[in-house]
């Protein structure tokens, strides 16, 4: 089961937030990690895009504990539902940082016409799913993230509910700039040696 959530937008910080975790102990899916997915994970993701109910375990496949970025990030609310032990890590980012990073880096690949040509050809591919999730007209950005404003709204409105919804208890809101001690104080782990990623 699940012991961190992360419940951040891609480019907040989630890639070193994942490697932070696996050097804490904590192996964590990210969108790195759908690489090594099977078809049936592949198939989960697609029924959880479809809004079909998932078993997460098969994802985690008993050795994922932690979880950050997309695909995983948009399903924060259940995770939280379904393992009520778990710490939730919000990462956070300036607004203007994270939307100019967000499109000079994930965005180009999400828009590129040949990507979403592979997309509609192979509908439960790992792309496929993640586009729908993420930047189609049904997922978090609905088709209009060039739109910075309707973005900029969509971004703190996440922030807004996720410090809402968590019990503070189970809630570090995170800039990975922090550094370990707020991390490993959160999560109750000795501090490493080494600088985080």
């Amino acid at each position: 089961p699940l012991k961190v959530i992360g419940a951040g937008y891609g480019r907040t910080g989630t890639l070193s937030l994942s490697e932070a975790l696996n050097t804490l102990g904590f192996k964590c899916y990210h969108m790195t990690s759908s690489s090594d997915n099977t078809k049936e994970q592949n198939n989960v993701w697609y029924a959880a895009a479809n809004g079909e109910p998932v078993d997460w375990e098969i994802i985690w496949k008993g050795e994922y504990t932690s979880v950050t970025d997309w695909p995983g990030m948009p399903f924060w609310r259940e995770y939280v539902e379904l393992y009520p032990e778990a710490k939730v890590i919000l990462t956070v980012r300036d607004f203007e940082s994270w939307y100019k990073s967000t499109s000079e880096t994930i965005y180009v690949l999400a828009s590129n016409p040949l990507l979403n040509l592979f997309a509609r050809i192979f509908p439960r591919s790992m792309i496929n799913t993640v586009l729908r999730i993420v930047w189609g007209k049904t997922g978090i950005f609905q088709d209009r993230f060039s739109d910075k404003q309707f973005t900029r709204k969509v971004y703190e409105e996440h922030i807004k509910e996720v410090k809402r919804v968590v019990p503070a208890d189970r809630l570090l809101v995170f800039e990975v700039k922090q550094g370990w001690e707020p991390l490993c104080n959160f999560l109750k782990v000795p501090i490493p040696a080494t600088p985080l990623p």
